[in-house]
């Protein structure tokens, strides 16, 4: 007796098969990879603490200097928000594209975003005004990035240098300001555009 094979019942298992690698082939189809050119291998964090005595309660001196983009007064170079709001989380000022992602009362912290073709370096910056007493504070300004992709030590440590000078003269002309001085005239640029802080 002759048994009748039934083609259908074996191509079923053929075309699942070829259904399912094709579904398998297509899952796995890797998405475009970022660009890993900006990833440090090895990355050495450093910061650098500075701090200025201030003769007025730490909220007087806030409100004068502590907004986001008071970064322009004391620091004499251009500030806009191109993005969000002043002093609200994620609000991007025009200096350096740095982004707002942390603050109180009497404190913000900001980071820089990464770029492509430049290793990420992970600048963050802390701008507070701490007080001391009742009538005196202090406003403490602390940065934290990788310094890994320099040279070497001597150029790691002109680096930290050049930022220390640039950052003390910051807080000399927030102490002016909040004490309710006024800056004297920024010195001459030789014609060029004052570089932003951090990188």
């Amino acid at each position: 007796m002759s048994v009748m094979r039934n083609p259908f019942r074996a191509a079923v298992p053929g075309a699942l098969a070829f259904v399912c690698l094709v579904h398998v082939a297509g899952a796995q189809t890797p998405a475009p990879a970022a660009p890993v050119g900006n990833v440090v291998a090895n990355p050495t964090y450093v910061s650098i603490p500075m701090e200025i005595a201030v003769n007025r309660p730490a909220a007087e001196v806030w409100k004068r200097v502590g907004k986001y983009c008071d970064i322009g007064e004391w620091f004499r170079i251009p500030c806009t928000i191109v993005s969000g709001k002043d002093g609200e989380f994620g609000a991007v000022r025009s200096v350096a594209g740095e982004i707002l992602v942390g603050k109180t009362e009497l404190s913000y912290t900001y980071t820089q975003a990464v770029r492509a073709g430049r290793p990420y370096n992970l600048y963050h910056g802390t701008l507070e005004a701490r007080p001391v007493t009742a009538t005196t504070s202090k406003l403490v300004y602390t940065l934290v990035f990788d310094n890994s992709m320099l040279a070497d030590d001597a150029a790691r440590e002109k680096d930290k240098a050049q930022k220390t000078a640039q950052f003390t003269q910051a807080l000399e002309n927030m102490k002016i300001l909040a004490e309710g001085g006024t800056l004297p005239p920024a010195p001459a640029r030789g014609g060029r555009a004052q570089p932003g802080p951090g990188r």
